[in-house]
């Protein structure tokens, strides 16, 4: 699969630098960026974290009313506390896994197609209520990619293009890895004619370019919107602390 890049095309392609690049202008704007994404985030991030402790409400509500009636067996309840263990361990998990939205974790390393199937998967719901059909197609390959970068700049990508959307389509983000950088293209295509829905707004605000563009910046990432396409240049990701060795 061979992903045509803008960046190698300067006709009608939006440019990668902001009007005032100063490292303190381009700081506030990379964190109002920053701020902004998490912001679009925070409904599909909170469900992320509801649905576990959701389950392990329903669980113990269950075995207290069973408990209440006297119809709990010992090896039942050793069983159904069993659960509640695993359920519990998972809902601190996942809590702790999107606290690194905001905070990320000591390796902040992930693999390009990794990141690209926590952001589809975290958007896809949401736009699909909205219209969009998010359809991800992966290159095989082992590629290395900073995770913060990959999630709020994806991100940002794909809600830009549903924003400026005049209509429900398809959103497909490909995948394309180099010796130097992983690539990914999100493209915007409109549905057919005959089968249009409603197009849903978000309620929110669009993402400000500019800001956008400041973060990608920061994270030392190429990024250029051309038309109903964006793409992303993300370097590989170096390992720059010593790992930590288990103890035996």
């Amino acid at each position: 699969m061979a992903i045509e890049d803008p960046l190698t095309q300067t006709s009608g392609a939006t440019p990668a630098v902001a009007v005032d690049s100063s490292p303190q202008r381009l700081r506030s704007l990379a964190r109002a960026a920053q701020h902004d994404i998490l912001r679009r985030l925070t409904p599909p991030l909170r469900h992320d974290m509801v649905v576990h402790l959701q389950s392990l409400g329903m669980m113990a509500e269950a075995l207290s009313a069973r408990m209440d009636r006297g119809a709990v067996a010992p090896e039942d309840l050793q069983s159904s506390v069993s659960k509640l263990n695993r359920l519990s361990r998972q809902a601190v998990a996942r809590c702790l896994e999107v606290c690194t939205w905001m905070e990320p974790g000591e390796d902040d390393n992930i693999g390009l197609r990794e990141g690209v199937s926590e952001v589809v998967r975290l958007l896809s719901t949401s736009l699909n209520f909205r219209g969009f059909d998010l359809r991800p197609e992966m290159a095989e390959g082992e590629f290395e990619v900073s995770r913060s970068a990959v999630r709020f700049l994806l991100a940002a990508a794909i809600l830009t293009l549903a924003d400026a959307a005049p209509g429900p389509g398809e959103i497909a983000v490909r995948t394309e890895a180099s010796s130097p950088h992983g690539v990914i293209a999100v493209e915007y295509q409109p549905q057919p004619e005959g089968t249009f829905t409603q197009l849903h707004e978000s309620g929110e605000a669009p993402l400000s370019w500019p800001e956008v563009q400041a973060l990608a910046t920061q994270h030392r990432v190429e990024l250029v919107r051309h038309r109903q396409t964006i793409v992303l240049r993300l370097p590989r990701a170096v390992v720059t602390t010593p790992l930590k060795m288990v103890p035996v």
